[in-house]
């Protein structure tokens, strides 16, 4: 893949020959195939088409008056100007100046809506990407870099809409201009014309051997930045662990290496891209300077059929043909960059959304009684195995279940299973006697509150942290819930009390303090289910007191299970689990797995509850 055989700059090449030939696209491959990708573009001008066919109106307008511009300067030259006849001549360059105004009007309306419909097609392209990244499965983004997908709603996006603005119009005109110069030139000479055309085959030959190369080294850019955005935002966001290991200069020589490959990506698509230019250009000024030489000739020493007039219209009209030829070039490049955003992002679109067609259990109201009967789960069977085998217990309405095992015992795969963030592969869940699979997602986590060990804050006020349970909850619900949860002495303090913003990684407030606002977001969603995760494991003493004062609040009257690794949280468990390597092994209150001197007890001698 990066066989070197020249290194210019010492940018070493990106493409071996065998990529550049690339293999054939599979048949079906999902939003792999351009034409496809185009005709989904064109869905989404849908609402606008009317307004669309309006701007390619007078994009043929714009086209024909910049052909009549040159005509009418011509025909002014050989009935004026050669023959000294002056009558009429003010009216010829008044009808003249119309014609550029009108050129200049058309245009401007051209790309004032076509702005707006660009804009309208990529707000509904960005909303249709949102909206379909939150019905995806947890699964998916186990397996996906956060940054890269935040690569694909900006970066990927940006170049569609920067091709849909300024390409779009252009290219359409590039097209209609060259089909009209083309017809006036035969009209006006075709013996010229056949010297001006004789450029296109060495054109396609050239585009040719160019866009073979940037196609692909667009798509392998996109992909870059992608993996690159990938790597700053995990970065940023894990800064503390990254120094707390003193793992500065790995990660330096991560991003370098990543960054290395963008540059040689870039530099490469930049490169064959600059070539397109550079090549109409000297096609350009080739096919100017034949038609001025023959044309002159024919002029001096032809049967009149070539006029100095005809000259002029022609060399006008060989840079017409030229410049369409030379725009469509320069726009190939913005349409396959935005293409091959275009694609990434139809990727993604097309990646299954969480199946959940289950209707009959839509309204029903939960009480929490809990069920797992044989249940099996992995998160990749084929190879690891399963991560939880053959379990079974059940958890009656109200009471709450503590589990404790050694980390990739299972505990936490127990409450993603409940939550249905993944489905088991076998045996079944029930909730209230009836199949969890058969309860919509929506229903089942509406009536269900997670605390977690790493409480996720958002960056809004305390108000609005706290009304995620329940966004409909007043001002008076979100205080009682914190105050339930033993936050509301510490929000009283903050600068703005309740209308305190607060960053996304909640800097301005300890840890123990963040979790008291995920207890009091979860008290006003007032659940059925309650999963606490790991919710005291990082806290001091201190603070834990006041956190299990505001978690028995939260717990009573409803269903929990609680994971924790001290002994405070699970003293007060109606049944004790104790998981080993995804099985069951000892299940009981606290003073019954005492008395039996088991792997419960062991764990409480060696200190690891």
């Amino acid at each position: 893949m990066l066989r070197a055989i020249r290194k210019p700059f010492g940018y070493e090449p990106v493409l071996s020959k065998e990529d550049i030939k690339g293999p054939g696209r599979k048949k079906g491959e999902r939003a792999s195939n351009w034409k496809s990708v185009l005709q989904r573009i064109w869905k989404l001008v849908d609402e606008q088409r009317a307004l669309l066919l309006t701007v390619l109106a007078l994009v043929f307008v714009s086209s024909g008056l910049a052909l009549l511009g040159p005509f009418m300067v011509g025909k002014i030259i050989d009935n004026y100007i050669m023959t000294s006849q002056f009558d009429g001549l003010g009216t010829q360059i008044g009808i003249l100046i119309v014609v550029y105004l009108g050129l200049s009007s058309s245009m401007y309306f051209q790309n004032y809506w076509m702005v707006g419909i660009a804009q309208q097609t990529v707000y509904r392209l960005r909303t249709g990407l949102f909206s379909h990244l939150q019905k995806l499965p947890v699964t998916f983004f186990d397996k996906r870099q956060h940054g890269e997908l935040m690569s694909r709603m900006t970066n990927d996006i940006e170049n569609v809409s920067q091709t849909l603005n300024t390409s779009f119009i252009q290219v359409f005109s590039s097209v209609l201009t060259l089909i009209g110069t083309i017809a006036l030139m035969l009209y006006l000479s075709p013996l010229l014309t056949l010297l001006t055309i004789i450029i296109i085959p060495v054109m396609f030959i050239a585009m040719r051997w160019i866009t073979r190369r940037t196609g692909k080294l667009f798509k392998e850019q996109q992909r870059a930045v992608g993996e690159l955005n990938g790597m700053i935002e995990e970065t940023i966001s894990g800064q503390r662990i990254v120094k707390a290991f003193s793992q500065e200069e790995h990660v330096m020589a991560e991003f370098a290496e990543k960054s290395d490959r963008l540059r040689r990506t870039g530099f490469w698509a930049m490169t064959y891209s600059g070539f397109i230019p550079k090549v109409m250009n000297t096609l350009n000024n080739g096919s100017f300077a034949v038609v001025a030489g023959v044309g002159g000739i024919l002029a001096l020493t032809g049967d009149g059929s070539v006029t100095v007039g005809t000259i002029v219209i022609f060399s006008e009209l060989a840079r017409q043909f030229t410049r369409p030829l030379n725009d469509l070039a320069n726009q190939f490049n913005t349409v396959l960059s935005a293409l091959a955003g275009a694609e990434r992002v139809f990727g993604i679109m097309d990646e299954p959304i969480e199946d959940d067609d289950a209707t009959e259990h839509a309204e029903t109201i939960l009480k929490g009684d809990v069920e797992f009967r044989d249940v099996s789960f992995g998160y990749a069977v084929e190879t690891d195995g399963y991560t939880i085998k053959d379990l079974s217990f059940h958890v009656k309405s109200g009471e709450t279940a503590a589990f404790v095992g050694a980390t990739g015992a299972g505990k936490t795969t127990i409450m993603q299973l409940l939550a249905r963030f993944y489905e088991v592969d076998r045996g079944e869940i029930y909730i209230d006697g009836i199949p969890i699979s058969e309860l919509p997602r929506k229903t089942l986590r509406s009536q269900t509150a997670f605390v977690l060990q790493d409480p996720f804050l958002f960056e809004a006020t305390v108000y609005e942290n706290i009304r995620y349970g329940k966004l409909d909850a007043t001002d008076e619900e979100v205080v009682e819930a914190a105050k339930k949860a033993n936050a509301h002495s510490f929000i009283s303090r903050l600068e703005d009390g309740y209308d305190t913003v607060l960053t996304a990684d909640g800097g301005e407030i300890s840890q123990g303090q963040k979790q008291l606002l995920s207890i009091a977001r979860a008290l006003v969603a007032d659940p059925v289910l309650l999963l606490l995760d790991e919710a005291t494991s990082s806290i001091d003493t201190v603070t834990e007191l006041e956190i299990q004062e505001a978690l028995d609040r939260l717990m009573e009257g409803r269903t929990s299970f609680v994971i924790a690794h001290r002994l405070n949280t699970v003293r007060k468990a109606d049944t004790v689990y104790v998981m080993d390597h995804g099985e069951l092994v000892e299940f009981g209150d606290q003073d019954e797995l005492i008395e039996r001197k088991g792997i419960y007890y062991n764990m409480l001698l060696e200190s690891k509850i």
